[in-house]
C-alpha cells in the first residue's frame, strides 16, 4: 500500500478510476508541449470531442436541407431542444417537462422572477445572500425598482456568520423567520460561487415555504457538479447556465425549471413570446397566446439549434457516467486537494469551502495567506506552469478539480507547483 498523499497512491487511484476514459472524451489545452492542468471547469468547461461532430450535424442539414430542416428526420429543428430534456431531467432530478433549454441565465432568472415575484405592499422582500454573484444582485434590485418599491428596504442580504465567511443553516433559517411575514420570495444559490460552498436546498424551500413565500435557486455552479432532486425539493423555479460543468461552450444557452404544480396555471404573469405558444397551434399564427405546458412554456423565441448542439454532446457523456459515480469520485478529488493542502501548504493556503462532504462541491476556494499582492504572483507563477485555476478578489483561488476529466495526479500538479514557488 503506497501513502495516501503520495504520487504514487494518485497514480494508482487514476488506473484504478471506472471513470477514467471519460477524459480521453475531451480536447485538453497544450501547455509547453504537454497538457495542461485545468481546475477551471467551475467557469468554462472543456470542450467534449463529440461537440464538433453535434454542430457539423447541425451545418450539414443546413446545408442540404435548409427551410426543411425544421420538419425532417430525428434531429428536426422544431423538436430540437427536446432532444435534451430527458437527460438534462435526470441531472438536475426533475420530470422531462419541468426543465427547458433556453436564453441565458440572467434572461431566464428575469423570466422567472415576472411570474413568482410577485409583491405586495405587505411581502415585498426578496431575501439572498451577501455577495451573491453580481447578475442575481442586479436582477434583483432591477425587479424590486421595477415594481415600484426600494431594494433599501425590500432587498434583504443574509450575512456569512463562520469563521471563513460562509453561511450556517442556522443563519438562514432566522433570516427567512425575522422576514417571512414580508417575504415574498427566496433566491438562493445552489453552490456560492466564491466560497465553493453547498446548500441544503431542501431546507431553505421548505422554510420558505412554510413563510408563504416562493423560492427560485440559481444553480450555476450546482448543475452538473452536485445530485440534485429539483422536482422532490419544490422549489418552484431553478435557473442555471451549462458553460460550467456542463461543459457547452461559452455564452451557452442556458436552462430552466419549473416546477409541475405550475404547468397548467395560465394565471400566472409572463413575458410570452411565440415559441412558448402550445406546439399543436403555434402555426395558426393567431393572436391569443396559449402557453404550452411545461417549462416550455416559458421560451420566448425559437431555440438556437448550433448553441443546443455542443450540450447534447456533453449531456451524452453524463449519461455514460451517471451523476453518482461523478459525485463520488468529486468527493474523493476534493478530500485529496484539501489534504494535501492541510499537510504541504498550511502556510500559504487556507481553505474557505466548508469541510463536509455535504457542504462543498468541485470547488475548494483557498485563500492566499499574506494578502493580494502575495497571492498574484502566486496565481500568475501558476498560470505560466500551466495549472489553471482562477481567481477571486481580494486573495482567493478557485481549484475545481472536475471529474469527468481531471485526474488525482493533477492535484498533485497543483501543490508541487505551489511549493516550487514558496521556494521550500
Amino acid at each position: 500500500m503506497s501513502e495516501p498523499l503520495s504520487r504514487a497512491h494518485a497514480l494508482a487511484l487514476d488506473a484504478n478510476d471506472p471513470l477514467r476514459d471519460l477524459r480521453n472524451e475531451f480536447l485538453i489545452p497544450r501547455h509547453a508541449g504537454g497538457e495542461q492542468t485545468y481546475f477551471v471547469g467551475n467557469s468554462l468547461g472543456l470542450q467534449p470531442r463529440g461537440a464538433q461532430a453535434a454542430v457539423q450535424e447541425v451545418m450539414t442539414q443546413w446545408a442540404d436541407l435548409a427551410v426543411e430542416g425544421h420538419f425532417t428526420g430525428p434531429t428536426q429543428w422544431l423538436r430540437y431542444h427536446r432532444l435534451v430534456s430527458e437527460p438534462l431531467a435526470r441531472v438536475v432530478g426533475a420530470l422531462p417537462s419541468e426543465v427547458v433549454a433556453m436564453n441565458t441565465l440572467s434572461v431566464n432568472l428575469h423570466l422567472m422572477m415576472v411570474s413568482f415575484y410577485r409583491p405586495t405592499t405587505q411581502r415585498p422582500v426578496i431575501l439572498m445572500e451577501a455577495g451573491a454573484f453580481p447578475t442575481d444582485r442586479h436582477a434583483v434590485e432591477a425587479q424590486i425598482r421595477f415594481h415600484g418599491f426600494d431594494p433599501a428596504d425590500c432587498l434583504v442580504e443574509v450575512q456569512p456568520d463562520e469563521a471563513t465567511g460562509t453561511i450556517s443553516t442556522a443563519a438562514i433559517e432566522q433570516a427567512i423567520a425575522v422576514h417571512g411575514a414580508r417575504l415574498a420570495l427566496v433566491l438562493w444559490p445552489g453552490v456560492q460561487y466564491r466560497t465553493g460552498q453547498a446548500f441544503d436546498l431542501h431546507a431553505i424551500a421548505a422554510l420558505a415555504r412554510a413563510q408563504g413565500a416562493n423560492v427560485g435557486f440559481d444553480l450555476a455552479h450546482s448543475v452538473g457538479n452536485l445530485p440534485l432532486q429539483l422536482h422532490d425539493i419544490g422549489a418552484d423555479f431553478a435557473v442555471w447556465c451549462h458553460y460550467k460543468y456542463l461543459n457547452s461552450g461559452p455564452g451557452a444557452v442556458a436552462g430552466a425549471f419549473v416546477h409541475e404544480r405550475h404547468h397548467r396555471d395560465t394565471t400566472l404573469p409572463r413575458f410570452a413570446g411565440w415559441w412558448g405558444h402550445e406546439e399543436a397551434t403555434r402555426f395558426q399564427m393567431a393572436p391569443q397566446f396559449i402557453p404550452a405546458a411545461g417549462a416550455e412554456g416559458w421560451q420566448l423565441s425559437n431555440p438556437p439549434i448550433l448553441g443546443l448542439a455542443p450540450l447534447r454532446a456533453s449531456l451524452d457523456l453524463f449519461e455514460r457516467a451517471g451523476m453518482g459515480a461523478l459525485r463520488t469520485k468529486s468527493l474523493a478529488l476534493t478530500g485529496l486537494l484539501d489534504a494535501l493542502v492541510q499537510a504541504r501548504l498550511p502556510h500559504v493556503l487556507e481553505r474557505v469551502t466548508p469541510a463536509e462532504d455535504e457542504r462543498r462541491g468541485c470547488q475548494l476556494s483557498l485563500r492566499v495567506i499574506g494578502g493580494r499582492e502575495r497571492g498574484r504572483a502566486l496565481f500568475e507563477h501558476l498560470h505560466a506552469a500551466g495549472v489553471l485555476g482562477d481567481w477571486r478578489e481580494p486573495d482567493v483561488i478557485r481549484i475545481s478539480p472536475t471529474p469527468l476529466y481531471n485526474r488525482y495526479q493533477d492535484l498533485h500538479h497543483f501543490v508541487d507547483e505551489v511549493q516550487a514557488w514558496t521556494g521550500l
